[in-house]
């Protein structure tokens, strides 16, 4: 259908129904704690911490979360902020030996498929232009 927007991916896996559903239960069960169960972030996120980190940023479109390519935001999610930025001390886990590629990519397609249209469609603009530092 010419006017249907393009359809929502994530890494170049399609996102469906079932793949919101999935992410939604994994978002709560391993983001939430800290992202929001709406995705809100916590309080304040702009600011340090005492311990000089940062809060979890909300995921929704008033966070930055779709400022960052899908590989980014899933290379963050996989091996910690600091594999995307070095030596960046982050209270965020590395999900590496918790959650598999697939469940990552779930949990991204969840959280994208919540943003507005214009939204989606500038980041899938930022996932075109994207290019790997390495």
């Amino acid at each position: 259908k010419e006017d249907s927007p393009p359809a929502l991916a994530v890494l170049g896996v399609p996102v469906d129904a079932e793949m919101i559903e999935r992410g939604a239960g994994l978002y709560a069960e391993s983001c939430a704690s800290c992202h929001g169960a709406d995705l809100e972030g916590q309080p304040d996120w702009r600011r340090r911490l005492d311990t000089g980190r940062m809060p979890a940023p909300p995921h929704d479109e008033t966070g930055h979360t779709w400022h960052h390519a899908d590989q980014q935001i899933f290379d963050i999610t996989k091996n910690g902020l600091a594999s995307v930025v070095p030596g960046y001390e982050s209270d965020m886990p590395v999900f590496d030996s918790i959650l598999s590629d697939a469940e990552i990519t779930a949990i991204l397609g969840y959280i994208k498929s919540t943003w507005p249209e214009a939204i989606q469609q500038r980041h899938d603009t930022l996932n075109q232009q994207y290019r790997p530092s390495q």
